[in-house]
């Protein structure tokens, strides 16, 4: 794979929140109840046996904690770390009907898998030979976890990347004060540990090998595309520089640096979990002043509460009920010292009404130097109906509870089928589809 460059813009931010020690540990894992019923259990998308890690942790049993959790999330590092715990397993904690602090369940969990990591703990081996083998089209988290779960089943696995850095959205765009991209690659490597998989990449399914062409090579398959580029806005001025999507702009800072020499003031559009991300982002890179810019209020955005929050503490700026008109241009250098024509210069916007439409005269300018664009990513699964028989709505690749299209043998995992949900989500839907798979391989074709 290639490798990461040392220098890179992400390394400035600190950790939002600092691991544990040992004693913290203890004393957190101690306050657990050890529901019998288990609502954290239940609001785990991965169902990981969560008061069993926790007691685990509890007796210093911290190797069979990171077991049970890799058991049944081989992610469960990353996702200690990019779990929205908050509206998960630790909202569903019974002590917030005590009004009591809930079990920090995310910072416990990444405890126990950090130093699994640490101590080079390997829990899985491949299991005995099949003779069958599945492609797998991807390399984000539902790749990962199908192709784990596969190998431990004794599958043949092969992984086909568009990139040159597996681990999806984990790598490029998970934001720095909760994991860095180095470290998402570690897991990466450590996923790979079981052995057996081979990973092609810079491939993109579709335009340098046809679907048809995959299917062709392996007994199943996995379609796990992952999300396409950011959607962009078709106003005047769409072509001026310093407009950028906003996971492109993550992914740059990310894996190298960002030029933001003059940037005083940059504007996020959006109310997603993505345009907080990156206001914070930006903040953390030391622009002085960041507004995000929403069509909605507080109550209707996306975006999740207590990051949102958070953000607001940084010194987050905002603007609700924002419809952008158009793009502003810099004007000629002169003597008030503006910036060159042809770079973004602010948005002119207006104010729009409970039905969001605009409202008329109420027009005004938000001045910016960097516009990032938080709308949505196009979605992909229209690529994939170039296999006959998987169906697609609403640019989503339709499955069944298992994950599997309308053509035997093929499934699909992750945001390509659910739209775009958590890392979680990704890794249980690709460990489900390979579960599948592996009934399919050993029982005979599965009919549709």
């Amino acid at each position: 794979m290639t490798k990461l460059p040392p220098e890179r813009a992400e390394a400035g931010f600190a950790d939002y929140k600092p691991a544990y020690t040992t004693t913290q540990a203890l004393a957190e894992a101690n306050r657990c109840l050890y529901c019998v019923d288990a609502p954290c259990v239940q609001h785990c998308p991965t169902a990981i046996n969560i008061p069993e890690f926790i007691r685990k942790i509890s007796t210093g049993n911290v190797e069979g904690a990171a077991r049970t959790i890799f058991t049944a999330n081989v992610l469960g590092m990353s996702c200690a770390r990019v779990c929205p715990v908050e509206v998960l397993c630790a909202g569903a904690c019974v002590y917030n009907d005590l009004d009591s602090p809930a079990i920090e369940i995310g910072k416990l969990q990444r405890y126990a898998t950090d130093a699994a990591f640490d101590a080079g703990w390997q829990f899985f081996t491949a299991g005995p030979a099949t003779g069958k083998t599945v492609g797998i089209i991807g390399g984000g988290p539902a790749a990962l976890a199908a192709a784990h779960e596969l190998r431990r089943r004794g599958h043949g696995c092969t992984i086909y990347d568009a990139g040159g850095l597996l681990g999806g959205l984990n790598t490029t765009g998970v934001a720095p004060y909760k994991m860095r991209a180095d470290r998402a690659l570690t897991e990466v490597e450590w996923v790979l540990q079981i052995g057996g998989v081979e990973v092609v990449s810079d491939v993109v399914v579709g335009r340098d090998l046809t679907f048809l062409e995959v299917e062709r090579r392996h007994d199943a398959l996995v379609i796990a595309l992952g999300l396409g580029e950011d959607r962009m806005l078709e106003i005047p001025g769409r072509e001026l520089a310093g407009i950028h999507g906003a996971v492109a702009f993550i992914a740059r800072f990310k894996l190298g640096q960002v030029d933001l020499s003059g940037v005083t003031q940059a504007v996020v559009l959006g109310g997603g979990n993505t345009a907080v991300d990156a206001v914070r982002e930006l903040l953390g890179l030391g622009v002085p002043e960041v507004t995000m810019l929403y069509r909605g209020d507080e109550a209707q955005m996306s975006g999740y509460g207590h990051e949102w929050k958070a953000a607001k503490v940084e010194g987050a700026k905002v603007r609700w009920r924002c419809q952008p008109l158009a793009y502003v241009s810099s004007r000629p250098s002169g003597p008030e010292g503006a910036g060159p024509a042809g770079t973004v210069a602010g948005l002119r916007c207006a104010q729009v009404g409970a039905d969001r439409r605009a409202i008329a005269g109420s027009e005004f300018e938000v001045p910016a130097q960097l516009v990032l664009l938080a709308i949505g990513q196009a979605r992909l699964g229209a690529l994939a109906t170039a296999l006959p028989g998987v169906q697609v709505e609403d640019g989503r690749i339709v499955v069944d509870a298992e994950g599997a299209t309308g053509r035997p043998n093929v499934y699909a995992a992750g945001d390509c089928a659910n739209g775009g949900k958590e890392v979680v989500n990704a890794t249980a839907e690709g460990k489900r589809a390979a579960l599948a798979i592996d009934r399919v391989l050993r029982e005979g074709v599965r009919d549709v």
